[in-house]
Order: C-alpha cells, then sequence, then structure tokens
C-alpha cells in the first residue's frame, strides 16, 4: 500500500516472499495496492518511487509490477458476477444498525432485495446522487459464523477523494482483500505469505474463491515482528505525516526507518536480507532486537571499515611538556596489528566534554599516546601503558557532526585524515560507533550513524 516508504518492519514480509521465490526459482510480483484507502491512511505519491527503488536496492528480482487502480473495471465486473450468483448486495444502513445485526445474527433489510433491484442500486453508487459513506456493496455470508466481524463485510466503498495515479475517474473502489481474492486468482498466484493480522482477510478471500469455484493458493501465514530497540511503533502513516510537517527531513530520515534510511546510515543490503531470513517464517508473534540487524552489519563492515578518532562536545587541552612527536602509527584494526595507519599530532589535543568532567584530577592514558593528569593545567605524567581509564582525543580536529537514529546531531571534532573521505565511506570511530560519510555541510564534516 503505497502510503510512503518501507519500514524495516513491513518490509521484512516481501522480502520473505522474495526470499522463497530466489529459493525455488518463482516469479515475484509486485503488486501496488493502491486502492484509496482512507482519510488517515492517504495514499502518497512520492511512494510509488520509493517502494521499487527500495525493492531494487534489496537486490530484489521482480517479474513484473501491477497497480490495482489500473485494474477497477476488473474489479466491477466480478462485483456485477457476485450480484448476479446472490452473493452481493448494496447496503444504505448506518453502521451502527450494522453492528447490532452483526451481534444478533440478524439478516440486513437491504440484504432480502432481488438480484435485479441489486444490480440497479449497485449502478447508483457510481452516481454523485450516492454520497461518500452512504452505501457499500456487501458479500452475504452466513449471519451465524462464529466470527461477527466476518458477517457481511464490506467489498466496495465510495471514496470521492482524488487518486495519485487516476485523480477523480473512479469513486468506487473495492477493499483490500476484494481486490485481493479476484487478482491472486487472475495473476496466477500459487503462494502467499502474509501476516498473522490479516487472518479474517484471507478467510475473505478463501470465501470468494468458493463462490467461484477457483482453486486455492497456498496461503500461509506468518507471526508478526516487533522490533525492539526502534523507539516508537513504526508506521507508514505516521511518518507520512511527520515527512509532510517537515519534522522529519525526509523520508530517509533515520526515524522513519525505512530502507532508504538504513542505507544511508550505513547498513547493507547483504546485512538486511540475512536479517530476514534468519527469522525466517516464524509462526507465532516475536520480539527482535534491532541489535540482531546491527551485528549481522557489523560482521560485514567491521574489518573493512577505517578507524577515526572523534569526540563530542570536545575540550582543548594546553598540555604542560608534551613531547615534541608529529605523528604516532597504530594499528588499522585490533585483528589486523600488521598494518599501520599514521595519525598526526599538532598543536591542540581535545577530548569529549564528558570524560573531562568524570576524570579531571585523575590521571588518564590519551588512547596509543602517553598519559596525563587531567586539570585545568593539564602535564604529561609518563608514556607507560598503565591500566588507568583511556579516552578517546583528537589532535587539531576538523569540525563534525553525527545525526543520530533518534534525530538528534552530536557536535564534535574528527581526526584532519577523516577530510579526505569519499562520500558514503563507512567508517568506525573508535569507542562511539560505525558510520557513514554522508557530505561537508556549513563548515563541518556530516556523518550519520549507523550502529555501535
Amino acid at each position: 500500500f503505497p502510503s510512503g516508504a518501507l519500514h524495516i518492519g513491513n518490509t521484512k514480509t516481501y522480502l520473505l516472499n522474495a526470499l522463497y521465490a530466489e529459493k525455488y526459482g518463482a516469479d515475484l510480483l509486485l503488486v501496488m495496492d493502491d486502492t484509496i484507502g482512507s482519510a488517515e491512511k492517504p495514499l502518497m505519491k512520492e511512494a510509488y518511487d520509493l517502494i521499487p527503488d527500495a525493492f531494487e536496492w534489496l537486490g530484489v528480482k521482480i517479474k513484473k509490477t501491477y497497480f490495482k487502480s489500473d485494474r477497477l473495471d476488473i474489479y466491477y465486473e466480478y462485483a456485477e458476477k457476485l450480484i448476479e450468483l446472490n452473493k452481493a448486495y448494496v447496503c444504505y444502513c448506518k453502521a451502527e444498525l450494522l453492528r447490532e445485526n452483526r451481534v444478533a445474527g440478524r439478516e440486513c433489510s437491504c440484504r432480502q432485495f432481488p438480484k435485479g433491484i441489486q444490480h440497479a442500486r449497485w449502478k447508483e453508487l457510481f452516481k454523485l446522487e450516492v454520497k461518500e459513506g452512504e452505501a457499500v456493496l456487501r458479500l452475504k455470508t452466513d449471519m451465524e459464523h462464529p466470527n461477527p466481524a466476518f458477517r457481511d463485510r464490506v467489498l466496495f466503498k465510495i471514496a470521492d477523494r482524488s487518486h495519485p495515479r487516476v485523480g477523480t475517474k473512479y469513486r468506487v473502489w473495492p477493499t483490500l482483500e476484494m481486490s485481493w481474492a479476484i487478482d491472486d486468482h487472475l495473476l496466477g498466484i500459487t503462494h502467499i505469505i502474509r501476516g498473522n493480522d490479516l487472518m479474517i482477510e484471507s478467510d475473505m478471500e478463501k470465501y470468494i474463491w468458493d463462490i467461484f469455484k477457483w482453486k486455492h493458493p497456498v496461503l500461509v501465514h506468518s507471526g508478526l515482528i516487533r522490533l525492539e530497540g526502534v523507539g516508537a511503533k513504526l508506521s507508514k502513516s505516521k511518518a507520512q505525516k511527520e515527512v509532510k510537517s517537515g519534522e522529519f527531513s525526509g523520508w530517509d530520515d533515520p526515524r522513519t526507518w525505512s530502507v532508504q534510511s538504513l542505507a544511508r546510515r550505513g547498513i547493507r543490503k547483504e546485512a538486511i536480507r540475512e536479517f530476514v531470513k534468519r527469522i525466517g517464517l516464524n509462526k507465532q508473534d516475536i520480539v527482535v532486537p534491532i541489535d540482531s540487524l546491527y551485528a549481522i552489519n557489523r560482521q560485514i563492515i567491521d574489518l573493512e571499515s577505517a578507524r577515526f578518532s572523534f569526540v563530542e562536545n570536545p575540550v582543548s587541552l594546553e598540555i604542560k611538556e608534551m613531547p615534541t612527536v608529529e605523528s604516532i602509527s597504530v594499528a588499522v584494526h585490533p585483528d589486523k596489528p600488521e598494518e599501520l595507519r599514521t595519525v598526526s599530532i599538532g598543536k591542540t589535543i581535545s577530548v569529549a566534554q564528558k570524560d573531562y568532567t568524570l576524570h579531571k584530577g585523575k590521571e588518564v592514558r590519551l588512547i596509543h599516546l602517553f598519559n596525563v593528569m587531567l586539570s585545568d593545567k593539564p602535564k604529561v605524567t609518563s608514556v607507560d601503558n598503565k591500566k588507568i581509564p583511556k579516552i578517546q582525543w583528537v589532535s587539531d580536529g576538523v569540525k563534525a557532526r553525527v545525526l543520530m537514529t533518534e534525530g538528534n546531531w552530536v557536535e564534535g571534532v574528527v581526526e584532519p585524515a577523516a577530510s579526505k573521505l569519499k562520500k558514503d565511506s563507512v567508517i568506525q570511530f573508535e569507542r562511539f560507533g560505525f558510520v557513514k560519510f554522508d557530505r561537508m555541510h556549513e563548515g563541518a564534516l556530516e556523518f550519520w550513524f549507523a550502529h555501535n
């Protein structure tokens, strides 16, 4: 449903379909479920590009793309067939009365009209005289069905809102399950994987398939995934409001948790694919920590990510009796001690405000360098690598900032060598986390935080 960019949560189900299609050599379809939706969850023009772009980046191979907004006449044809089979009726009843009828197991009076009148009432829905919300087409079901919510569900409704692709060409729109029932048959779908939250919609599909005596596809329900550690509940419609209002910078704002935002942060597509593969086809609802994705990504990028020193909210130190040394050599990675990089030592050394406050009056080791006594007038105490607190430092630092996952910026300085980074380079700020270089902006190097 193109109401915004896909976030990591709803990407999971489609990507699971894609992984099965790859495994068994099946054709994978992308169906834009762009029936009109609701005023609360409107369609969004940009989503028509954001969704396929996300799948292309993820390496998903799609056989063909369909738009439901191109298929309204097909749905109307099958609506009329249902009416002809005496399986659907036009209902003008108020929602309150319908709820009472469902609870009581009582048939609606609108249901009693013969099919000739039902056909005429169906045609009335297309005329402006019948207002939005005044009438719907319902499926005739057993009014004693064990689940009251399944009794006489809506097939078509009126909506006069403009559509991003077809404008106001149509005003009678199918529900998702009505369009699914028709398309899953006509498009030759053999296997469907969808969430447990759509069980009743699946039952409605089966009911319609049985009316037309169509073979059922294999329909598998997967438990929902709640991602732990992402903050608020993931929601395309909620993110849409925040993008429109300007609270979020765009659909790649890290707080959307969209595929685009994950890519901009430095999360690899291989990590997302492996993350979904490891979750697999869970039958029950489960909680999965987002750290599981980060752990996979870390395994992919760790050895290839250059390391740099970064300190946030820097405090500049004037160190007494500082040894005269222009540079030091440090290992590029703890697991590759034989590979060294050169770190220049200039006139100033900065440490993080939090480290300075925490260790003031104590002896600390500037990592890879020497030991100092932190005070208003710090001085070098020794060069021995003693068992004392170790803190990060930057010499002659370049202004830098990091955009965190919560949408806040962390200001600081980074060692000068970072100025030579190419755009989109994923690196590690030691003792801070993995980041992706985004751009130089307003005199500062800007990075996006990936994870620890």
